[in-house]
């Protein structure tokens, strides 16, 4: 799955899947989102573009 992640502000990341869809998380709603696709880098880590 495909997607990337825009900060929109300190605790909250508009994350826009590339089939169109997009959710604004809280940072702990992204961590979730990160480790259920196995990602265990932090958000504040990562690059805009993510590949899964």
């Amino acid at each position: 799955m495909n997607f990337n992640l825009n900060r929109i502000n300190p605790n909250q990341t508009q994350v826009l899947f590339h089939d169109g869809r997009f959710e604004t998380l809280t940072n702990e709603e992204l961590e979730e989102l990160m480790s259920q696709m196995g990602i265990s880098e932090r958000a504040d880590e990562l690059e805009s573009n993510v590949t899964d």
